[in-house]
Protein backbone atom coordinates (compact mmCIF):
# COMPACT_ATOMS: atom_id res chain seq x y z
CA UNK A 1 0.00 0.00 0.00
CA UNK A 2 0.90 3.23 -1.31
CA UNK A 3 0.78 6.22 1.30
CA UNK A 4 0.69 10.18 0.46
CA UNK A 5 0.27 13.40 2.58
CA UNK A 6 -1.13 15.94 0.39
CA UNK A 7 -0.20 19.04 1.47
CA UNK A 8 -1.60 22.17 -0.46
CA UNK A 9 -1.71 25.76 -0.28
CA UNK A 10 0.56 26.74 2.14
CA UNK A 11 0.75 30.33 1.98
CA UNK A 12 3.86 31.46 3.45
CA UNK A 13 2.57 30.12 6.50
CA UNK A 14 5.34 28.43 8.54
CA UNK A 15 3.87 28.02 11.89
CA UNK A 16 0.86 26.08 9.79
CA UNK A 17 3.42 24.04 7.92
CA UNK A 18 4.87 23.33 10.78
CA UNK A 19 1.94 22.05 13.07
CA UNK A 20 1.33 19.85 10.21
CA UNK A 21 4.83 18.46 9.93
CA UNK A 22 4.66 17.59 13.61
CA UNK A 23 1.09 16.00 13.55
CA UNK A 24 2.32 13.97 10.37
CA UNK A 25 5.20 12.32 12.20
CA UNK A 26 2.80 9.89 13.93
CA UNK A 27 2.27 8.38 10.27
CA UNK A 28 4.88 6.66 7.93
CA UNK A 29 4.44 8.15 4.54
CA UNK A 30 6.31 7.33 1.46
CA UNK A 31 5.75 10.65 -0.44
CA UNK A 32 4.64 14.34 0.50
CA UNK A 33 2.80 15.83 -2.55
CA UNK A 34 2.37 19.98 -2.87
CA UNK A 35 -0.33 20.81 -5.15
CA UNK A 36 0.78 24.52 -5.39
CA UNK A 37 0.36 27.50 -3.40
CA UNK A 38 3.35 27.55 -1.38
CA UNK A 39 4.35 31.31 -1.04
CA UNK A 40 2.12 34.51 -1.03
CA UNK A 41 -0.33 35.91 1.56
CA UNK A 42 1.43 34.84 4.37
CA UNK A 43 4.81 36.37 5.96
CA UNK A 44 7.08 33.39 6.02
CA UNK A 45 7.05 32.32 2.03
CA UNK A 46 11.01 32.79 2.22
CA UNK A 47 11.07 29.98 4.97
CA UNK A 48 8.72 27.87 3.53
CA UNK A 49 10.18 27.14 -0.32
CA UNK A 50 13.56 26.85 1.77
CA UNK A 51 11.87 23.91 3.79
CA UNK A 52 9.81 22.46 0.85
CA UNK A 53 12.95 21.96 -1.40
CA UNK A 54 15.27 21.06 1.54
CA UNK A 55 12.72 18.42 1.90
CA UNK A 56 12.39 17.26 -1.81
CA UNK A 57 8.73 16.86 -1.97
CA UNK A 58 7.01 16.53 -5.23
CA UNK A 59 5.47 20.09 -5.79
CA UNK A 60 3.98 22.14 -8.66
CA UNK A 61 3.10 25.67 -8.95
CA UNK A 62 -0.20 27.38 -8.40
CA UNK A 63 -1.57 30.81 -9.36
CA UNK A 64 0.50 32.67 -6.37
CA UNK A 65 3.63 31.15 -7.72
CA UNK A 66 2.44 32.97 -11.22
CA UNK A 67 2.06 36.19 -9.48
CA UNK A 68 5.86 36.11 -8.51
CA UNK A 69 7.28 34.43 -11.59
CA UNK A 70 5.24 36.90 -14.03
CA UNK A 71 5.42 40.13 -11.75
CA UNK A 72 7.24 43.17 -13.55
CA UNK A 73 7.79 40.87 -16.95
CA UNK A 74 6.37 41.13 -20.31
CA UNK A 75 4.10 38.60 -18.95
CA UNK A 76 2.57 40.45 -16.26
CA UNK A 77 -1.55 41.37 -17.22
CA UNK A 78 -2.19 45.03 -17.39
CA UNK A 79 -4.36 44.72 -14.10
CA UNK A 80 -1.39 43.90 -12.21
CA UNK A 81 -0.65 47.44 -12.50
CA UNK A 82 -3.47 48.46 -10.01
CA UNK A 83 -1.49 48.78 -6.93
CA UNK A 84 -4.96 48.87 -4.94
CA UNK A 85 -5.54 45.64 -5.99
CA UNK A 86 -2.25 43.90 -6.45
CA UNK A 87 -0.29 46.16 -3.55
CA UNK A 88 1.40 42.59 -2.54
CA UNK A 89 3.65 41.91 -5.50
CA UNK A 90 6.22 43.94 -4.75
CA UNK A 91 6.23 43.40 -1.08
CA UNK A 92 6.25 39.36 -2.28
CA UNK A 93 8.81 39.81 -5.03
CA UNK A 94 11.10 41.40 -2.36
CA UNK A 95 11.15 38.29 -0.18
CA UNK A 96 11.96 35.88 -2.74
CA UNK A 97 14.41 36.53 -5.02
CA UNK A 98 18.13 35.46 -6.34
CA UNK A 99 17.93 31.06 -5.33
CA UNK A 100 14.27 30.95 -3.90
CA UNK A 101 13.49 32.64 -7.46
CA UNK A 102 15.29 30.12 -9.44
CA UNK A 103 13.56 27.77 -7.16
CA UNK A 104 10.17 28.42 -7.92
CA UNK A 105 11.08 28.81 -11.52
CA UNK A 106 11.56 25.06 -12.26
CA UNK A 107 8.68 23.68 -10.52
CA UNK A 108 6.11 22.17 -13.08
CA UNK A 109 2.62 23.20 -13.43
CA UNK A 110 0.94 19.50 -13.06
CA UNK A 111 2.20 16.28 -11.93
CA UNK A 112 1.42 12.28 -13.20
CA UNK A 113 1.79 10.07 -10.28
CA UNK A 114 2.05 6.83 -11.02
CA UNK A 115 2.77 4.10 -8.38
CA UNK A 116 2.71 -0.20 -8.98
CA UNK A 117 -0.15 -0.44 -6.41
CA UNK A 118 -2.75 2.22 -6.81
CA UNK A 119 -4.62 3.70 -9.76
CA UNK A 120 -2.20 6.83 -11.39
CA UNK A 121 -3.13 10.47 -9.98
CA UNK A 122 -3.07 13.66 -11.69
CA UNK A 123 -1.91 16.69 -9.65
CA UNK A 124 -2.98 20.27 -10.53
CA UNK A 125 -3.45 22.96 -8.53
CA UNK A 126 -7.20 24.32 -9.96
CA UNK A 127 -8.20 22.56 -12.42
CA UNK A 128 -6.26 20.87 -15.70
CA UNK A 129 -7.74 23.92 -17.39
CA UNK A 130 -6.29 26.98 -15.37
CA UNK A 131 -4.62 27.15 -12.15
CA UNK A 132 -6.95 30.03 -11.35
CA UNK A 133 -10.36 27.44 -12.14
CA UNK A 134 -11.78 25.95 -9.30
CA UNK A 135 -13.31 22.83 -8.62
CA UNK A 136 -15.89 22.91 -5.19
CA UNK A 137 -17.39 20.68 -3.86
CA UNK A 138 -20.49 21.83 -4.97
CA UNK A 139 -19.57 22.19 -8.21
CA UNK A 140 -22.31 21.50 -10.95
CA UNK A 141 -21.22 17.63 -12.41
CA UNK A 142 -21.43 18.88 -15.98
CA UNK A 143 -18.80 21.69 -15.19
CA UNK A 144 -16.29 19.20 -13.39
CA UNK A 145 -16.63 16.71 -16.28
CA UNK A 146 -15.98 19.80 -19.15
CA UNK A 147 -13.12 20.78 -16.69
CA UNK A 148 -11.91 16.98 -16.60
CA UNK A 149 -12.54 15.77 -20.26
CA UNK A 150 -9.41 14.15 -21.73
CA UNK A 151 -7.76 13.88 -18.24
CA UNK A 152 -6.77 9.72 -18.36
CA UNK A 153 -5.93 8.88 -14.96
CA UNK A 154 -9.02 8.23 -12.51
CA UNK A 155 -7.63 10.28 -9.59
CA UNK A 156 -7.32 13.58 -9.16
CA UNK A 157 -5.53 15.97 -7.00
CA UNK A 158 -6.51 19.64 -6.98
CA UNK A 159 -5.85 22.73 -4.63
CA UNK A 160 -6.61 26.49 -5.09
CA UNK A 161 -10.23 26.36 -3.10
CA UNK A 162 -9.07 25.83 0.04
CA UNK A 163 -12.16 23.60 1.09
CA UNK A 164 -11.06 19.79 1.63
CA UNK A 165 -13.20 17.33 -0.57
CA UNK A 166 -13.60 14.10 -1.68
CA UNK A 167 -15.78 13.49 -4.09
CA UNK A 168 -16.59 10.95 -7.12
CA UNK A 169 -17.93 12.36 -10.31
CA UNK A 170 -18.22 10.45 -13.74
CA UNK A 171 -14.93 8.00 -14.02
CA UNK A 172 -13.08 10.57 -11.64
CA UNK A 173 -12.25 10.65 -8.28
CA UNK A 174 -11.66 13.78 -6.95
CA UNK A 175 -9.35 15.30 -4.14
CA UNK A 176 -8.52 18.58 -2.18
CA UNK A 177 -6.94 18.69 0.91
CA UNK A 178 -8.14 21.91 1.90
CA UNK A 179 -5.39 25.06 2.91
CA UNK A 180 -2.31 24.40 5.42
CA UNK A 181 -1.66 28.13 5.56
CA UNK A 182 -5.28 30.09 5.39
CA UNK A 183 -8.61 28.18 5.95
CA UNK A 184 -11.29 29.90 5.00
CA UNK A 185 -14.19 27.92 5.66
CA UNK A 186 -14.74 28.79 8.89
CA UNK A 187 -12.69 26.86 10.72
CA UNK A 188 -9.12 27.22 12.33
CA UNK A 189 -6.37 24.77 11.91
CA UNK A 190 -4.05 23.65 9.10
CA UNK A 191 -5.90 21.64 6.68
CA UNK A 192 -3.79 18.36 5.28
CA UNK A 193 -4.61 15.24 3.04
CA UNK A 194 -3.64 11.89 4.06
CA UNK A 195 -3.93 9.38 1.03
CA UNK A 196 -3.81 5.31 1.22
CA UNK A 197 -3.80 3.80 -1.98
CA UNK A 198 -4.49 0.19 -3.26
CA UNK A 199 -5.58 -2.04 -5.97
CA UNK A 200 -8.98 -0.65 -5.35
CA UNK A 201 -8.12 3.19 -5.48
CA UNK A 202 -6.99 5.99 -3.35
CA UNK A 203 -8.61 6.36 0.23
CA UNK A 204 -8.49 9.92 1.91
CA UNK A 205 -8.40 10.99 5.52
CA UNK A 206 -8.55 14.84 6.24
CA UNK A 207 -6.91 16.14 9.02
CA UNK A 208 -6.58 19.28 11.06
CA UNK A 209 -3.05 20.72 13.04
CA UNK A 210 -3.91 23.64 15.52
CA UNK A 211 -1.12 26.17 15.50
CA UNK A 212 -0.22 28.99 17.14
CA UNK A 213 -1.14 31.94 14.74
CA UNK A 214 0.59 34.95 17.12
CA UNK A 215 4.42 34.14 15.79
CA UNK A 216 2.46 34.78 12.19
CA UNK A 217 1.09 38.24 13.12
CA UNK A 218 4.73 39.34 14.88
CA UNK A 219 6.03 38.77 11.46
CA UNK A 220 3.16 40.86 9.70
CA UNK A 221 4.11 43.48 11.72
CA UNK A 222 7.96 43.01 11.89
CA UNK A 223 7.69 43.24 7.90
CA UNK A 224 4.86 46.80 8.37
CA UNK A 225 3.06 44.27 6.02
CA UNK A 226 -0.37 47.00 6.57
CA UNK A 227 2.35 50.09 5.98
CA UNK A 228 3.62 48.43 2.83
CA UNK A 229 0.18 46.87 0.88
CA UNK A 230 -2.19 49.59 2.24
CA UNK A 231 -6.27 48.16 2.41
CA UNK A 232 -5.39 44.97 1.24
CA UNK A 233 -3.07 44.26 4.15
CA UNK A 234 -5.76 44.81 6.43
CA UNK A 235 -8.03 42.12 4.32
CA UNK A 236 -5.54 39.56 4.46
CA UNK A 237 -4.86 39.75 8.49
CA UNK A 238 -8.66 39.48 8.96
CA UNK A 239 -8.49 36.01 6.38
CA UNK A 240 -5.86 34.98 8.74
CA UNK A 241 -8.16 35.64 11.97
CA UNK A 242 -11.32 34.71 11.36
CA UNK A 243 -10.87 31.68 8.87
CA UNK A 244 -13.28 33.53 6.43
CA UNK A 245 -13.20 35.20 3.15
CA UNK A 246 -12.62 38.98 3.04
CA UNK A 247 -10.86 40.32 -0.33
CA UNK A 248 -13.09 38.62 -2.63
CA UNK A 249 -15.95 40.01 -1.11
CA UNK A 250 -14.80 43.30 -0.86
CA UNK A 251 -13.38 43.78 -4.42
CA UNK A 252 -17.20 42.36 -5.44
CA UNK A 253 -18.91 44.92 -3.52
CA UNK A 254 -16.63 47.88 -4.57
CA UNK A 255 -17.18 46.74 -8.14
CA UNK A 256 -20.97 46.65 -7.74
CA UNK A 257 -21.89 49.12 -5.67
CA UNK A 258 -18.73 51.84 -5.59
CA UNK A 259 -16.91 51.25 -8.62
CA UNK A 260 -15.40 54.42 -8.94
CA UNK A 261 -14.24 55.22 -5.03
CA UNK A 262 -10.89 55.09 -3.94
CA UNK A 263 -9.49 51.49 -2.28
CA UNK A 264 -8.92 53.28 0.84
CA UNK A 265 -9.28 53.33 4.60
CA UNK A 266 -12.67 55.28 4.32
CA UNK A 267 -13.98 52.74 1.54
CA UNK A 268 -12.66 49.82 4.06
CA UNK A 269 -14.79 51.44 6.73
CA UNK A 270 -17.48 51.59 4.67
CA UNK A 271 -17.48 47.54 3.25
CA UNK A 272 -16.87 46.78 7.60
CA UNK A 273 -20.46 47.76 7.63
CA UNK A 274 -22.49 45.85 4.63
CA UNK A 275 -23.38 42.17 5.09
CA UNK A 276 -20.63 40.69 3.46
CA UNK A 277 -22.43 37.28 2.49
CA UNK A 278 -24.27 38.35 -0.41
CA UNK A 279 -20.36 38.70 -1.85
CA UNK A 280 -19.08 35.29 -1.09
CA UNK A 281 -19.54 32.50 -3.93
CA UNK A 282 -21.96 29.49 -2.69
CA UNK A 283 -19.11 27.37 -2.10
CA UNK A 284 -17.79 28.99 1.18
CA UNK A 285 -21.23 29.27 2.63
CA UNK A 286 -19.96 26.24 5.22
CA UNK A 287 -19.56 26.15 9.29
CA UNK A 288 -21.77 28.80 9.87
CA UNK A 289 -21.06 28.70 13.51
CA UNK A 290 -17.70 29.82 12.39
CA UNK A 291 -19.31 33.11 10.91
CA UNK A 292 -18.78 35.08 14.42
CA UNK A 293 -16.01 38.11 14.04
CA UNK A 294 -16.46 38.56 10.38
Amino acid sequence: MTRLAILSDMHGNLPALEAVLSDLSQFKIDRVIVPGDVINWGPFSAQVVDRVAREGWAVIRGNNEFYLLDYDTPRAPEAWTDRNHFSMLPWLAGQLNGRRHDIIATWPDTLHLRFPDAPPIRVVHGSPRSNREPIYPISAEADIEAMLAGVEETTVIAGHTHLAMDRCVGRWHILNPGSIGVPIDGRPGASYMLLEGNESGWHATIRRADFDDAPLFAEFERQSFIEECGVIAHLVLEEFKTHRLHIHPFVHWRSACRPHAAVDMNLLAEFKQIDPWPYIPPAFHVNLPGLAGF
